[in-house]
């Protein structure tokens, strides 16, 4: 059985991944819109304070391999969980930043409302899952519907949207990374301490 400390940093990995993927989503959805580079590189620049995070526990950036059968590969300092909130403060106020920029934009709004538009169904029938599936409506997160983990132990949302088009999308992913922030949140402040592996492993 994973440990419980072990536990809570598999879910501040994952959700720290996940706020910077929707967030390179987004940049890069805009660039294929003709804002070129701004908003790619402000979530580029969010990445590196995540990967930062990534490799001073794991000694890589991108390919981290943090977890483990029965854990994960090392524990993290006190020093480390205090950058990691202070990471996550950021990624909250850039999110805001992200919103400010481009939710309400005319051109955005314009190049990506009614376009591409999928019920879920639909989506369903083509194998689609994840933010895409929830933009059109299905509040369908393998988090909530079947828990693993300790996300049962989480207080947060599943967004949807409604129009399952490339506006929805967008909306989508700035509202999920949102509710990652949110679980990061809970997960820096309750974090115990103890092992990180299994007993029964460690001297495998």
């Amino acid at each position: 059985e994973v440990p419980e400390r072990a536990e809570y940093l598999r879910v501040i990995i994952g959700e720290l991944q996940r706020v910077v993927n929707h967030l390179l989503a987004v940049g890069f959805q805009l660039n294929e819109l003709g804002a070129m580079f701004t908003p790619m590189i402000y979530a580029f620049a969010e990445r590196e304070h995540v990967l930062d995070l990534f490799e001073t526990v794991s000694g890589a950036r991108i390919m981290h391999n943090y977890y483990r059968i029965g854990g994960v590969f090392g524990d993290v300092s006190d020093e480390w969980l205090t950058r990691c909130a202070m990471v996550v403060d950021r990624l909250d106020r850039k999110i805001d930043e992200f919103e400010q920029l481009l939710t309400d934009n005319e051109i955005l709004i314009a190049r990506t409302r009614g376009v591409g538009a999928m019920t879920w169904q639909e989506m369903v029938n083509y194998g689609i899952s994840g933010p895409m599936l929830r933009s059109a409506g299905l509040a369908y997160d393998i988090r909530k519907v079947e828990p693993y983990s300790i996300y049962d132990s989480f207080d947060f949302d599943v967004p949807t949207q409604t129009t399952g088009d490339v506006y929805a999308r967008y909306l989508q992913r700035i509202a999920e990374a949102r509710e990652s922030v949110k679980i990061l949140r809970q997960a820096l402040a309750r974090i115990p301490q103890g092992d990180v592996m299994a007993l029964s492993l460690i001297h495998i």
